[in-house]
């Protein structure tokens, strides 16, 4: 694989410094990166990794793909809403997972994204985060290891900014609040969570855009992210996901409950542009 890249430091690095500081790539990524000469001129001559980059500098990176395991299936539609060289965000139906959780296991969201990329050549895609089952929305996944290293530490950073749009019942008071009470696993049900002082810190943001005596919708960010963590945290305050069954709502005849991650943003982790993905909102 190879892409052309800019320079987008302030001043000039060395690629050494790109990687290690900037970039903070992990050991193995960067010994394999030096070992390929990964680093070259737009025509193809290696660059030494201790002579400074200048700013604005154009080079490209030229790389053996690794290779991702998972199995590729036509049987799971690919809707992509943004793509380029580094990653791509698709959209996940409601009703089927991220990634497989078995080897066996192959109508995954991934299962389709890698069947996507396999048409085009690539014979790498990752996650960088994940939905639950029921949700429906954007997924953020990386084409390559560089970007994926990247976009871990962006995500760890809280530097990928999520909002989901939930539908709950009831009319909620506030038209905008916090909810900061910690989450644990729930001994009594193996699929559920709940609120727990024994568990991890947990922190949702929302706001009210629209409502009716009936059902209240909201737009949510997620401070941390816990799993369930929306789901769990509406259910607390009274006003669980209309659908939402495992957590108390009234069973409806939808199939799933009414929750999606609708936009997603960040800076794009090379070229320095804005990212701002959103589904449509009807």
């Amino acid at each position: 694989m190879k892409f052309l890249v800019k320079l987008t430091s302030p001043v000039a690095v060395t690629i050494e410094e790109l990687v290690r500081e900037n970039w903070q790539l992990g050991k193995k990524t960067v010994h394999s990166l030096r070992m390929q000469k990964a680093f070259q001129t737009p025509e193809g001559i290696a660059l030494d990794w201790n002579t400074p980059l200048e700013v604005g500098q154009a080079f490209q990176i030229k790389f053996e793909e690794e290779g991702s395991s998972y199995f590729p299936s036509p049987k799971i539609p690919v809707q992509p809403f943004y793509e380029d060289d580094h990653f791509m965000i698709v959209g996940k139906p409601a009703g089927i997972k991220t990634h497989p959780n078995e080897v066996t296991e192959t109508q995954t969201l991934m299962n389709g994204v890698f069947h996507y990329l396999d048409g085009k050549g690539h014979g790498y895609g990752e996650h960088v985060h994940r939905l639950d089952e029921g949700t429906s929305g954007l997924v953020l996944i990386a084409k390559h290891p560089i970007a994926k290293n990247l976009l871990d530490k962006m995500l760890e950073k809280k530097q990928i900014v999520r909002t989901y749009e939930a539908i709950v019942e009831g009319s909620v008071k506030n038209n905008q609040g916090t909810i900061k009470t910690a989450i644990a696993s729930d001994r009594h049900h193996p699929n559920r969570r709940r609120v727990s002082q024994t568990g991890q810190t947990a922190i949702t943001h929302y706001q009210v855009v629209g409502r009716n005596p009936q059902i209240t919708k909201l737009h949510i960010l997620l401070e941390t992210g816990r799993t369930h963590q929306i789901r769990v945290h509406m259910a607390h305050i009274g006003h669980p996901i209309v659908g939402d069954t495992l957590y108390g709502a009234r069973a409806i005849t939808a199939q799933h409950y009414a929750l999606q991650a609708f936009r997603i943003q960040f800076r794009h982790p090379i070229t320095g542009e804005l990212v701002n993905v959103e589904i449509p909102r009807t």
